[in-house]
């Protein structure tokens, strides 16, 4: 299978589609909870989830002292959009 083109919107990616996705950007996914999948890059590191209604991205230690920083991304914005959102950093 290949991905559809970058301007569809996630909820119409067939979930194995988007586990390939992820994997293609560097993520692991979680062993023991599979609808969450890390990413480590230089200067952040994220969890991102698979929701039901929406991708949660957490972004580890990124705030102001430390904290997490979390946002939610809903299906109906395109791969790329999504994409270029999450993996940019917080």
């Amino acid at each position: 299978m290949t991905l559809p083109p970058g301007d569809t919107p996630l909820y119409n990616h067939p979930l194995p589609e988007i586990e390939r996705w992820l994997k293609i950007l560097g993520c692991e996914q979680d062993s023991k909870e599979l609808h969450c999948w890390r990413v480590d890059r230089p200067t952040w590191k994220a969890e991102l989830c698979l929701e039901v209604e929406e991708l949660i991205v957490r972004y580890l230690k990124s705030g102001e002292g430390g904290e997490d920083i979390q946002r939610s991304f809903k299906y109906s914005l395109s791969r790329k959009d999504i994409e270029d959102a999450v993996f940019c950093g917080p």
